[in-house]
C-alpha cells in the first residue's frame, strides 16, 4: 500500500478568492480506520478553510494525543502544526496565540484528551477566552488503546465486549456553556452541510470557539448498544441547519419569518440558523443550556450553533497586548531600556 499522495491535480479545479484550490489545503493520506468519523472532520476543516479563503501558511494546527490528535497530519499540509503532550494542547495554543495574534488557530482534540487528562487545561482555555477554534472529535471511547470507555461515554452505552457503562458521561457542550465559552456549537461528523459552515463561523469568531463533534469510532463503538455509533447518532440527532455568509459577500435571506435567525459575527459575517423552533435565541446562554439539557433528557443530540456571545473580548484584548504579533517586534520595542522600567516602577509607588 502506498501512502504517497499523487501530486497531479485536475487543471480546472475551482479556486477561492486567493487563487488556491481545495487541493492546496490537503495533507497526507490518512492512516485511520476506513470509515472513521475523524476523517470527515478533517475534510470539513479543509473545505472550511478553502471556502473562507484563508492562506494555508496563516493557520496553526494544535493537538494533543489520541486518534483525533493525529488528524492534523491529514489536512492543511502547508500550515504550521504542533502535536503536544496528552491533554496539554491548551497551554501550547495559549502561548502561541499570545506570541502571534494574527494566525488562525485550530485545536483538534478528543474526548479523552479533553474530558479526562486535559480537563483542567480545557477549563482555563475557556476562562481566558483564547482566540482559537477548538474542535473535539467525540467518539465516546479510547480508540487508540482498544476502545475503553471515555469520560463522555453515555450512561448505559454498551462496549464492544458487552459491558454497560455505569456512569453519566460528561456533556462537553453543556460544560463549555456553563463555564462561559463565547461560542459553542455541536455537530455530527457525517453532516458536512452543517459542520463546514459551523467551522467557518467559529474561525471568524473573535474569541474561544468550541465545537463538539460526534464522530463514531467504526472499530470499537459502532455496534448495537453503542450510543455514539452511526446508527444511534442518526436516529437521535436534532439538527439545526446553517448557512455562513462572509462579510465580503452580499448578505441575503429569503426565509419565512419565524423559521430563520441571522446572527452577525464580530467581523461582520453572518451565520443563518434555520430551525424548527422559532423561539431559540443563539445569544441567550441560559436558554441554550436549557435546550441542550432538555434534548439530552429526551435522548436526543442537539446540534448547530448553540450559543454566541456578541460582546466577546478575547485574551489579547484582556491582557492589552501589542496590536502587532510579538515575533514582529524589534529589539528596541521588546527591550526599551532602563528608563522605561524606572518609569513603570515610579508609577507603582
Amino acid at each position: 500500500m502506498s501512502y504517497i499522495k499523487p501530486k497531479f491535480r485536475h487543471p480546472k479545479l475551482p479556486t477561492n478568492a486567493l487563487g488556491y484550490t481545495v487541493a492546496d489545503y490537503d495533507g497526507s493520506i490518512s492512516t485511520l480506520c476506513a470509515g472513521c468519523g475523524h476523517d470527515s472532520i478533517s475534510a470539513a476543516i479543509r473545505n472550511a478553510c478553502f471556502l473562507s479563503s484563508i492562506q494555508p501558511h496563516r493557520i496553526a494546527k494544535m493537538s494533543g494525543i489520541g486518534c483525533s490528535s493525529k488528524t492534523p497530519t491529514y489536512f492543511l499540509g502547508k500550515s504550521h502544526g504542533f502535536n503536544s503532550v496528552h491533554g496539554r494542547m491548551p497551554s501550547v495554543a495559549t502561548g502561541a496565540s499570545v506570541a502571534n495574534r494574527d494566525l488562525t488557530y485550530i485545536g483538534i482534540s478528543g474526548d479523552g484528551d479533553t474530558a479526562s487528562i486535559g480537563m483542567g487545561q480545557f477549563i482555563h482555555l475557556i476562562r481566558r477566552n483564547v482566540n482559537m477554534t477548538y474542535i473535539v472529535a467525540n467518539n465516546g471511547c479510547y480508540g487508540l488503546t482498544k476502545g475503553q470507555d471515555s469520560a463522555t461515554t453515555d450512561l448505559g452505552s454498551i462496549s464492544k465486549i458487552g459491558f454497560e457503562n455505569p456512569f453519566d458521561g460528561i456533556d462537553l457542550a453543556s460544560l463549555a456553556l456553563l463555564q462561559g465559552a463565547s461560542f459553542v456549537g455541536r455537530s455530527f461528523s457525517g453532516d458536512k452541510d452543517q459542520l463546514v459552515p459551523l467551522i467557518r463561523a467559529a474561525m471568524a469568531h473573535k474569541g474561544f470557539a468550541f465545537i463538539d463533534v460526534v464522530s463514531p469510532c467504526v472499530t470499537f463503538a459502532n455496534h448495537a448498544g453503542a450510543s455514539k455509533s452511526y446508527s444511534a447518532t442518526r436516529e437521535n440527532i436534532d439538527p439545526m441547519p446553517l448557512d455562513f455568509v462572509p462579510m465580503r459577500e452580499e448578505i441575503r435571506t429569503q426565509y419565512d419569518a419565524g423559521t430563520s435567525q441571522a446572527v452577525t459575527l464580530h467581523d461582520g459575517s453572518v451565520i443563518h440558523l434555520h430551525k424548527a423552533s422559532s423561539d431559540y435565541a443563539a445569544n441567550d446562554r441560559q436558554a441554550a443550556l436549557s435546550e441542550v439539557q432538555t434534548a439530552n433528557a429526551e435522548g436526543k443530540i442537539l446540534t448547530g450553533l448553540l450559543y454566541l456571545d456578541p460582546d466577546s473580548q478575547n485574551l489579547t484584548h484582556t491582557l492589552q497586548l501589542a496590536t502587532r504579533p510579538l515575533n514582529e517586534l524589534g529589539k528596541n520595542e521588546l527591550c526599551p531600556g532602563s528608563h522605561v522600567l524606572n518609569s513603570i516602577n515610579e508609577g507603582l509607588r
